[in-house]
């Protein structure tokens, strides 16, 4: 029961900072207005993202693209709570790790449905010549709970095979 009330918990507070952060940049800025916070590095730009992570599906035909990102993240809370239930209550980390990408899959899809795109702000670049795809809360959770999965998988001691 305690890894569940993780999930709730960690999601929950991501998924309101995630559109707390997002309502506040599409109720204030109009889109594509950008605001430098760190000269030549980072800006808060508004940008709405109907593709993926770097776009990706960005110029795919509107009736599958809307498919793709309707269908998905519905599947993939369904493969989450299954993951979470075969996790061990004692891997406390594979639970954050979940909880994490639940959150941001959640966070993103929230806004396809209320808007039809995802609202991306945090803008980073350097010098405006090299720059990074803007991206929200919910894809830094997304990122974090990856990384960290692959981390604890990286960790996980491989049985050496015998010499035969």
């Amino acid at each position: 029961m305690k890894k569940y009330l993780i999930l709730i918990a960690m999601s929950g507070f991501i998924i309101c900072l995630d559109q707390a952060t997002k309502m506040y940049i599409h109720s204030q800025f109009n889109h594509g207005d950008t605001v430098s916070v760190i000269h030549n590095f980072f800006n808060i730009t508004y940008v709405r993202n109907t593709g993926a992570a770097f776009g990706f599906l960005r110029d795919a035909n509107e009736t599958l693209r809307n498919l793709f990102f309707l269908s998905v993240p519905p599947l993939a809370a369904i493969v989450i709570f299954f993951m979470l239930r075969a996790t061990p209550k004692e891997d406390v980390w594979a639970v954050f790790s979940l909880s994490a990408i639940f959150a941001g899959a959640i966070g993103n899809y929230i806004d396809r449905l209320h808007y039809g795109f995802v609202v991306d702000f945090l803008d980073f670049h350097y010098y405006g010549q090299v720059s990074w795809p803007a991206f929200n809360v919910a894809d830094i959770s997304i990122v974090t709970g990856i990384g960290l999965m692959v981390l604890l998988e990286m960790r996980k001691k491989k049985p050496v095979p015998a010499n035969v």
